[in-house]
């Protein structure tokens, strides 16, 4: 029989329900991911922090607003893996060549343990997508955690066993 983390009920708080999401991925992705999340809580201002866990990832929205449009990055975590997903990433001056993705809009970062985000370079891409988001930071904004979606049907959180 296979095992598998209970889902958080739609009642419990956005906050649970983050950590039930995290839970059902190995522990070890989990912890990189909550690495990762302290680290960009770190980096950017008080956001709305939209969660979307969908068919392929649990995604971690940053924005300035309530409107998913004004995102400014994202973590998207899957069972392999994470990185950081830079919304308008295709437009933003990438001197160390960091990002990845060839689309017309959207650029990443992989991140192996999360820690990556201390670097200098990623700090200052970071900084970078906040100064040329569309919509400004508010002063005074607060940090919100919104549980977005969570999809009926998705990719298994953890690796295939070979």
């Amino acid at each position: 029989m296979k095992k598998t983390s209970p889902r958080p009920a739609r009642t419990d708080s956005p906050a649970h329900q983050l950590a039930g999401f995290l839970a059902e991925f190995t522990p070890e992705i989990a912890r990189r991911a909550t690495v990762a999340l302290r680290g960009l809580r770190r980096l950017v201002p008080p956001s709305i922090e939209m969660v979307y866990d969908n068919y392929n990832f649990l995604v971690v929205g940053f924005s300035p607003t309530a409107r998913p449009s004004d995102a400014v990055l994202s973590l998207a975590i899957y069972a392999r893996g994470m990185g950081v997903c830079f919304i308008h990433g295709a437009k933003l001056p990438d001197p160390d060549r960091l990002l990845r993705g060839g689309g017309k809009q959207v650029r990443s970062l992989h991140l192996e343990t999360g820690r990556e985000l201390d670097d200098p370079k990623v700090k200052s891409l970071i900084a970078s997508a906040i100064v040329h988001s569309r919509t400004p930071y508010p002063p005074g904004s607060k940090r919100t955690l919104v549980i977005q979606s969570i999809s009926a049907k998705r990719r298994p959180r953890q690796p295939r066993k070979s």
